[in-house]
């Protein structure tokens, strides 16, 4: 492909571009900055472009290894290490959002808990404790799809009960 025709192909594509872009990031300004981190790379490569193979096809992979690369430098530069004696900081929370407003205690917690039927409320309790499903099951003599059910259903049913706790 000669030199004039490759530009004006990367520059023709980058409609396409854009689309596959805000597929991947689903952002606009993040489309449009990968968009033209891909046109950069597409142009400084075009001696790597073979004859034979789909441009479209081979502007896509190089976006889609940009976003991929991206992706993995966020993750790493998040990533939390702790190099304190015992690891202090590994169970630590880093960022809370949470606020207190609405928020509800252990005992309204346990309260709601006691309204639910002792049949779906044991089960639930077990579990939260610790216990295994055949544990679990092997302890009130319940087959473990029957467990496994209660503890959903509870756990729905306190879901509807502390909808205001989000």
């Amino acid at each position: 492909m000669a030199k004039k025709n490759f530009k004006t192909d990367v520059v023709g594509m980058q409609g396409s571009l854009m689309s596959f872009a805000y597929k991947l990031t689903a952002d606009k300004d993040c489309a449009s900055d990968l968009v033209q981190d891909t046109t950069l790379k597409a142009l400084d490569s075009e001696d790597k472009f073979a004859e034979n193979v789909n441009f479209k096809g081979w502007l896509f992979t190089i976006m889609r290894n940009i976003f991929i690369n991206n992706y993995r430098r966020r993750v790493r530069e998040n990533t939390v290490i702790d190099t304190t004696d015992g690891l202090f900081h590994i169970n630590s929370v880093q960022e809370d959002t949470a606020t207190p407003d609405g928020a509800y205690t252990v005992s309204e917690i346990s309260d709601i808990i006691k309204r639910i039927p002792k049949d779906f409320s044991m089960p639930f309790r077990m579990h939260v404790a610790g216990y295994k499903y055949e544990e679990i099951a092997e302890t009130l003599g319940l087959p473990i799809g029957t467990v496994k059910s209660r503890i959903f259903t509870t756990r729905q049913q306190l879901r509807t009960m502390l909808k205001d706790y989000r």
